[in-house]
């Protein structure tokens, strides 16, 4: 639990332009990202985001198309944020926190197109495959948006297409076929304490955090999803900053990690 006296003095560095691990505003922690992590899943990572841990699953199952789209298969993304992250969640339903960082990293997969989804139909309006995403936080140290977008990408190039068997069953251990994904759309979350822009705060500097802007981006010029969160606005100015700033990073990532 951070006090106020906690958060006053994180705003207090930023004003003067320091961080607590001499790290610049616009400077990630170190990032690491382990794929293939669980081996009964259909694709998986780790990511490590300084002290922040993720772990992301990928699960296949047959289901029905929505009425809308029949002729495409369906992704779902869920986050857990339990006990085990942090004191300060809970089990039980998911809360706001949780449903938010879903529909955030969701959006990011869904608008950039990275799923191929009309090859995960096998009967149109019958029958398709739905991508099952899960999110489980297992250390929260801040920043589980940006980690959690990187660890469900991450997996999902991991992730390989059971073949069915005769009756319909899933055949799991025999998977050649690697899920189609023609995108790698990274989220980078400009957060505004003491009215700076800074990327990657761990939980102390989030206890400051006044507003943050969430970009997704998919390469140096196309844009797929933003999410505004916190109370605080951003000036067109600097939400133009943000998006220069998530663009560059992202791309710094794509480079290192995903070799796109």
């Amino acid at each position: 639990m951070i006090t106020e006296i906690g958060t006053e003095y994180v705003k207090n560095m930023i004003k003067a332009g320091k961080r607590f691990d001499d790290r610049g505003f616009e400077d990630l922690r170190e990032l690491k990202i382990e794929r293939g992590y669980v081996q009964n899943a259909e694709g998986s990572a780790m990511v490590t985001l300084g002290e922040t841990k993720i772990l992301v699953g990928v699960k296949m199952k047959v289901g029905e198309p929505f009425p809308d789209s029949p002729n495409e298969g369906v992704l779902m993304v869920n986050a857990e944020l339990g006990p085990i992250a942090s004191p300060d969640f809970e089990s039980g339903p998911p809360d706001p926190q949780s449903v938010e960082l879903a529909r955030v990293v969701d959006r990011g997969i869904r608008e950039s197109k990275a799923i191929n989804t009309e090859s995960l139909c096998m009967e149109p309006g019958e029958k398709v495959w739905t991508v099952c995403v899960d999110i489980h936080v297992l250390n929260d140290d801040g920043n589980l948006i940006d980690a959690s977008s990187i660890g469900a990408i991450a997996a999902l190039l991991d992730a390989k297409v059971p073949e069915l068997n005769e009756d319909g069953t899933m055949n799991r251990e025999n998977m050649k076929k690697k899920l189609e994904i023609s995108q790698i759309p990274v989220a980078c979350t400009i957060h505004k304490i003491a009215g700076k822009m800074v990327l990657d705060p761990n939980l102390r500097e989030e206890s400051a955090v006044e507003g943050r802007l969430t970009v997704t981006s998919m390469d140096s010029e196309k844009l797929c999803a933003m999410q505004k969160g916190g109370e605080c606005g951003f000036t067109p100015e600097e939400v133009y900053k943000a998006i220069d700033i998530s663009i560059k990073k992202g791309g710094e990532i794509r480079k290192k990690h995903f070799g796109a």
